[in-house]
């Protein structure tokens, strides 16, 4: 992500239906008025899912960005969003407590989502985004 520490992890899961690239991602942070590290991330990412040869992939993980900022444009274009394709309600994240944005994503090309949504996780300011896909 052109972070000076790991913030993202690809692993190729081979499946018998075929192998499957799923990448894990932590994006740099945004805060109001500061978002230069974030949208650098999320453009290293779009450049990374654009390369990338899989057919089948799945980039899950917190990107600090909303669906409705126009920096994660680059990567709704690459990918599917399994909330807003299988989900139900709007999959608000963060805070963990009284959820009232999602910047937790779990995107997808090459394969169909069944079901997504999110879950309450102890010890973490963000809940857990979940996804269910067929090939």
């Amino acid at each position: 992500t052109g972070l000076g520490w790991d913030r993202a992890l690809r692993a190729v899961v081979v499946a018998p239906q075929g192998d499957l690239a799923v990448y894990v991602v932590h994006l740099g942070s945004a805060r109001a008025g500061h978002t230069a590290t974030r949208d650098q991330t999320v453009a290293a990412l779009a450049d990374a899912v654009r390369a990338d040869p899989a057919d089948r992939l799945v980039v899950l993980g917190d990107l600090n960005t909303a669906t409705t900022d126009r920096v994660f444009d680059p990567l709704t274009r690459l990918l599917g969003d399994a909330q807003a394709e299988a989900g139900q309600g709007f999959g608000f994240t963060w805070p963990a407590g009284l959820p009232v944005t999602r910047p937790d994503h779990v995107l997808y090309r090459g394969l169909t989502p069944t079901a997504a949504g999110v879950l309450h996780t102890p010890d973490s300011d963000h809940r857990a985004v979940t996804a269910g896909f067929r090939w």
